[in-house]
């Protein structure tokens, strides 16, 4: 093609800048720099600045935007070796009754409450999971879906714990921002921790229990203790969430083991896309301000916020993350022909 008497032709704009593997880059200019660097620093940046233009109801969304997203983070990882969960909510319940529990009858304050329900909870996790951790596919999923159906009934039963009313006036954080900051950090944090961690070694191993368990105990690992510790972190990610949300809305009760908690984190991952982690948070960005707009429409909310979660999973079955990482890498420029 000739334009201005140059002959020119399109040229990719990452031609040149992936060296050897889609994770190593070869940069000689800024404007490579750039192209990297706007897609990881736009969004960061974007949801630091969400607390300082949101308040109110909004920022109360954001909160549990970001709830919703450590849900699908740790679903996303523990999916990464091949135990596929349908009870976040365990981990999400675990994490705001030890926090409730913590404050209510011992009068600690949420900063010590928060890391003592993190750590509690993908102890407790861990411990009720790991005898059904040989079990495969659809049975440790079933699994998972049962146990905060279980501990629910039994709360309800036994009224321990305020039973069906609850624990109320629980000590709230300083203040609204920094308690959205706390979750918008800790969910950035989970988000880059994941990606680094599946990216190492030690997350070579997982996804390699995932494919073929038989072959890596064959090199003389111990899986079972792997998906322990998958078990916990995964657990202690879904708990803090629990905890955030107990001392933000100062209220402890039976619907922390509802099934939204295990179900959207699951259409979360399943719309932004499974295996990248910032599928999934993309995915909880997506769904839990939708929902949040459509509230108004009452019953017709459910129907059109499944429409477009169906639409959008038949469509793009890779998910939108991978979809728009795809085509950021396909935009082409001129170049003269040298």
């Amino acid at each position: 093609m000739e334009k201005e008497g140059a002959l020119v032709r399109k040229k990719r704009l990452d031609r040149g800048i992936k060296a050897r593997a889609d994770t190593i880059f070869a940069v000689a200019s800024y404007g490579e720099i750039l192209y990297l660097l706007l897609p990881r620093v736009i969004p960061v940046g974007l949801l630091l600045a969400l607390p300082l233009i949101l308040s109110g109801y909004w920022g109360k969304v954001l909160v549990y935007a970001c709830m919703y997203g450590l849900l699908a983070l740790s679903w996303d990882f523990l999916a990464s070796c091949g135990l596929f969960s349908l009870g976040q909510a365990l981990f999400f319940g675990i994490g705001a009754y030890i926090a409730g529990i913590m404050n209510h009858y011992f009068h600690l304050p949420p900063l010590i409450t928060l890391p003592l329900a993190t750590i509690g909870g993908g102890l407790i996790s861990a411990l009720l999971l790991s005898p059904v951790m040989r079990l495969r596919g659809v049975y440790f999923a079933m699994v998972t879906l049962m146990l905060p159906l279980l501990l629910m009934k039994g709360i309800e039963t036994t009224g321990a714990f305020g039973g069906t009313h609850g624990l109320s006036n629980l000590s709230p954080f300083t203040h609204d921002t920094f308690a959205t900051y706390l979750a918008v950090l800790g969910f950035l944090f989970c988000l880059f921790a994941f990606r680094r961690v599946i990216n190492s070694d030690y997350g070579l191993v997982l996804r390699a229990i995932r494919d073929d368990d038989r072959a890596v105990m064959s090199g003389a690992i111990n899986i079972y203790w792997r998906k322990s510790q998958a078990l916990f972190i995964s657990g202690a990610v879904g708990s803090f969430a629990g905890a955030l949300m107990t001392h933000h809305y100062q209220f402890l009760g039976m619907s922390a083991f509802a099934l939204d908690y295990s179900i959207l984190p699951v259409a979360a991952v399943a719309l932004g896309g499974q295996g990248s982690f910032a599928g999934a948070a993309l995915g909880s960005m997506i769904l839990v301000p939708l929902s949040e707009t459509l509230r108004a429409l009452g019953g017709l909310r459910i129907a059109i916020y499944c429409g477009i979660l169906i639409v959008s999973i038949i469509g793009l079955p890779e998910g939108i993350f991978h979809f728009l990482e795809r085509k950021y890498h396909q935009f082409e420029t001129m170049s003269e022909v040298k």
